[in-house]
């Protein structure tokens, strides 16, 4: 085993541990990821990203994100906010490109802590997201006990997002797991209830695949917002308010949809791996 040093960070309490495999090359197993975010056990976390040299020349780093239950993604938005801070603290810039296996993604500082990035174009294609079956991505046929009727958009991963009237007490716990194992989707779900609180906020929990309800999910805060916009339930500019704080989301006319909020380093640390 050799020491790696790590960083401990979060957006909104969606935590992470963050380790640098620039200089050294990483490969984690997914029994080694799993002990990593262990909470009893390892340091804890929801999602382990490594940082590695980037493939494409305009990006200043590549990201890498595993699930808590050692799968690799593509996407996580509160990640991209702390991998961005990291780097722009590190090249003493306003602006960094990360780049991910869902695509290059461009940030900027906001100043005191807070971070914008463009989360890239909101998928709304079957294929895109993607789904089993073609179907209408507004009105998927596809519940469990009270859920029903979700809209589906990808942010470089898939999301499913449920409409209800009280988010603070849907059953999200219970059915989450359900639905994101649907035969709608191949890859596995994001689940969100969102509860249009008015036309400029909405409150959301999201069931992220492979790592259960997190006190914040970036790219579900994206999903849900495009997906009331297009349902005309709100603009395209709104708060979504999370378990762990607020999210400023925004749906441009290109498509692309610009989050900010913040990130945070928690502590440093050592690992065996």
């Amino acid at each position: 085993m050799a020491e790696r040093p790590f960083i401990k960070m979060h957006g909104l309490g969606n935590d992470f541990v963050v380790l640098d495999a620039r200089a050294a090359a990483l490969v984690l197993t997914p029994g080694q990821v799993r002990a990593v975010a262990d909470r009893r056990l390892g340091v804890g976390c929801d999602q382990v990203i490594v940082i590695e040299p980037p493939k494409d020349e305009s990006a200043d780093a590549f990201m890498r994100i595993y699930n808590a239950d050692g799968g690799e993604v593509s996407a996580c938005g509160n990640a991209a906010r702390c991998i961005a801070a990291l780097i722009m603290r590190e090249m003493n810039a306003g602006e960094a490109v990360i780049e991910t296996n869902a695509g290059l993604l461009d940030a900027l500082s906001a100043g005191d802590d807070m971070i914008s990035v463009d989360m890239g174009p909101a998928r709304l294609d079957w294929r895109d997201i993607p789904l089993a079956a073609a179907c209408d991505t507004l009105h998927l046929d596809v519940e469990a006990g009270p859920f029903s009727d979700p809209a589906a958009v990808g942010m470089g991963n898939p999301h499913a997002v449920f409409f209800v009237d009280d988010a603070e007490n849907a059953p999200l716990e219970t059915f989450g797991p359900v639905i994101e194992r649907h035969r709608m989707f191949p890859e596995r779900a994001n689940v969100g209830v969102a509860q249009v609180i008015s036309p400029a906020e909405i409150r959301l929990r999201v069931w992220e695949r492979g790592a259960g309800i997190t006190s914040a999910c970036g790219t579900g805060a994206c999903a849900a917002l495009v997906a009331a916009s297009r349902r005309g339930l709100c603009g395209r500019v709104a708060a979504v308010a999370v378990d762990g704080g607020r999210l400023r989301i925004e749906w441009l006319p290109d498509n692309h949809v610009l989050m900010t909020g913040p990130a945070k380093i928690s502590f440093t640390g050592v690992l065996l791996l």
